[in-house]
């Protein structure tokens, strides 16, 4: 036998193994969610969209561990998608994946962070939201494509929670706030306020 013959056929089991450790994790996974409650559909009058940031959806996860990653619903896949904010609520339409509704009743808080559930970036680079899917409480992270558009999207996401609970927006960097800036004076639609409404996909 070739002698490389052999440590290819070892490497092509381990590769094998390790793939089926990884879908028998992801089966029980979703097993043990199974009991989470299905994604709520997204409302037919929604009206204008206060703003629409594009991005990555990144992870849903259980609130208070962004290493608890949530499997159901496709809640654990990374997509590319677009935060929409209204007056009721968000939509965050995901590319290939069922759109997330979050009424805004439903909010908790609204904040930063560095990484979730195997995405780490810059200091508060990922906004994370924090809301309840029926009873169970989540933080859903979503990474905005241009620097300069989490500003704007983290004031119209705040200014949905109550009055009592908003919070300060986090520093940026004083680059992010000048692409803020070119933005709007270009006419960028990420931090245009939008016509269109959003007319979602079937779920």
């Amino acid at each position: 036998m070739d002698e490389r013959i052999l440590p290819g056929i070892l490497t092509l089991m381990l590769v094998v193994v390790v793939f089926g450790l990884m879908g028998w994790g992801w089966r029980n996974k979703l097993k043990r969610q199974a009991e989470v409650a299905p994604l709520p559909p997204i409302p037919a009058d929604l009206g204008t969209a206060l703003i629409s940031v594009p991005g990555t959806y990144v992870v849903t996860t259980t609130t208070g561990d962004w290493l608890d990653r949530l499997a159901v619903h496709e809640l654990g896949i990374r997509t590319p998608g677009v935060v929409h904010v209204y007056p009721c609520g968000i939509v965050m339409d995901r590319s290939g994946a069922q759109d997330i509704f979050i009424a805004k009743e439903c909010l908790t808080d609204v904040g930063t962070a560095s990484g979730m559930a195997g995405k780490f970036v810059e200091r508060d680079g990922l906004v994370v939201i924090s809301w309840f899917l029926e009873e169970t409480e989540v933080d859903t992270g979503f990474r905005t494509t241009e620097a300069g558009a989490k500003r704007p999207l983290m004031e119209a996401l705040q200014g949905l929670l109550p009055t009592e609970q908003t919070a300060t927006v986090p520093n940026v960097a004083e680059n992010d706030l000048e692409d803020a800036e070119e933005a709007t004076v270009n006419g960028t639609p990420l931090t245009d306020t939008p016509t269109a409404e959003h007319n979602g996909k079937n779920n």
